[in-house]
């Protein structure tokens, strides 16, 4: 019979893991840090693979432990919320959140899954819009949260997630290649749009605005076809898509900040547990491994 992996012992990995430091996730955990190594030596005996190396006074993981990670948030965050459905009074209700359709496909499917198991008897209205937009309907009380793009200077909001831009286009042509490049962004106000046109900019490089639209999917479906190039968050990168980097012509564009807004005090108890879970959710999202090209 095999053995059961420890859920404490998986917790400091994925501590770890996060802080890059035996001593740091100590801290985090609560456990000194002979107490943290004696534990990662008993994990690494029951896994029977070596999963950390050590990289100066830092601890990275090694191919065997990247792959243990990802099984490891899933044990620890399943167990979390096993605990949360029997400590936490049951709560009913609406809540009514938005988000732009980008976080939508990838973010919502795995938020709302989870928030079921916990709250099942929360109901919960969904509006994909742009982030001003739902910002808007935030503070006028239509919504009682939404997930958005920070800008500076425009809106802010409680940052949960740091997600890089890339430049993607179709792995199976040569759009990047043309003397003018043909692009798809978003419709003129989106805080992408402008950075990736900056950068174009800035570099000199030829391109055209070939497509445009709100819609993520529509993006990706020109990418995809050979159509055009775009700027996307890496969260988006799809099968059949190739990452660019500056050897083929495309300057780097940086990152941006997803955050959340809240109601206010207003809110109800739903409203404030849905919230968690998104933060909880978009602080532990890995992109799967074809986003690591």
């Amino acid at each position: 019979m095999p053995h059961s992996l420890d859920t404490d012992q998986l917790r400091t990995f994925v501590a770890i893991s996060d802080s890059g430091s035996f001593t740091r996730a100590g801290q985090e955990v609560h456990k000194t840090q002979s107490a943290v190594s004696m534990q990662m030596k008993r994990l690494e005996e029951m896994i029977g693979r070596k999963l950390f190396v050590r990289d100066g006074r830092n601890s990275r993981l090694t191919a065997d432990g990247e792959l243990l990670l990802d099984y490891a948030r899933r044990i620890v965050r399943m167990s979390d919320e096993a605990m949360t459905s029997f400590r936490e009074p049951s709560c009913s209700g609406l809540v009514r959140m938005g988000t732009p359709d980008d976080y939508a496909d990838r973010f919502l499917p795995e938020i709302l899954a989870r928030f079921s198991r916990t709250h099942p008897l929360v109901q919960v209205e969904v509006a994909c819009q742009g982030s001003d937009v739902l910002v808007e309907r935030t503070r006028r009380g239509e919504l009682d949260l939404a997930i958005v793009t920070c800008t500076p200077n425009e809106i802010q909001g409680e940052v949960v997630r740091r997600e890089p831009l890339i430049w993607v286009t179709s792995a199976r042509h040569h759009t990047h290649e043309q003397e003018v490049v043909p692009l798809a962004l978003s419709n003129i106000g989106c805080a992408w749009r402008q950075v990736a046109l900056d950068a174009l900019d800035k570099t000199g490089r030829a391109y055209r605005m070939a497509y445009t639209s709100q819609n993520s999917a529509a993006i990706s479906a020109a990418v995809l076809a050979g159509l055009a190039v775009a700027a996307v968050p890496k969260m988006v990168l799809k099968p059949g898509m190739r990452v660019l980097r500056q050897a083929d012509g495309f300057p780097d564009i940086g990152s941006f900040d997803i955050g959340m807004v809240r109601k206010g005090e207003a809110a109800n108890a739903a409203a404030h547990a849905l919230a968690d879970h998104i933060a909880g959710s978009l602080a532990d999202y890995a992109h799967p491994p074809m986003a690591a090209e």
